[in-house]
C-alpha cells in the first residue's frame, strides 16, 4: 500500500516538474508597462493620453521590444536607450522605473524627435514623427 501512494506521489511531482519546465512565462515585465502607463497616462483625460493608452495596449511587450525580432533580448531604439541609461530588466521598483522614462524623454529617435516629444504627442516613442 505504502508503495502505491510512493508511486503515485512520484508521478505527481513528474508531471509538475514536466509543466513547470514546459510552460513558458512572458517573464513578468509587467511593472515595465505598468510604471510606464502611470508616468504617461496617468488617468487618460486627455485625446493624446487616450491615444497612448490604446496604442501602449497594442503594442505591448514592443514599446520597448523589437517587433521583428523573435528574440526579446532585442529592443527598439527607445528599448536600447532605456538599457544605456542604466536600466535593468531586473528591475522591479515602479518608482526607480519611472525616474528612467524620464530621463529617456530628452533621447532623441532617428527622425530627431525626442522620445517625450513623441509620447507628449499620444505616439510611442519609436514611431516617427509624422
Amino acid at each position: 500500500m505504502k508503495r502505491g501512494r510512493l508511486t503515485l506521489l512520484i508521478c505527481v511531482c513528474v508531471a509538475g516538474l514536466a509543466v513547470g519546465l514546459t510552460v513558458r512565462s512572458a517573464n513578468g515585465m509587467i511593472q515595465f508597462r505598468d510604471a510606464f502607463l502611470k508616468t504617461y497616462v496617468g488617468d487618460a483625460k486627455s485625446p493624446e493620453q487616450q491615444e497612448l493608452s490604446k496604442a501602449v495596449a497594442t503594442a505591448k511587450c514592443n514599446v520597448c521590444h523589437d517587433a521583428e525580432s523573435k528574440s526579446k533580448k532585442d529592443h527598439n531604439p527607445y528599448g536600447m536607450s532605456l538599457k544605456k541609461l542604466g536600466l535593468k530588466k531586473t528591475e522591479k521598483n515602479k518608482d526607480k522605473i519611472a525616474e528612467f522614462l524620464k530621463k529617456a524623454e530628452g533621447e532623441k529617435n532617428g527622425s530627431g524627435k525626442s522620445y517625450g516629444e513623441l509620447i507628449k504627442a499620444g505616439k510611442l516613442p519609436y514611431e516617427s514623427a509624422k
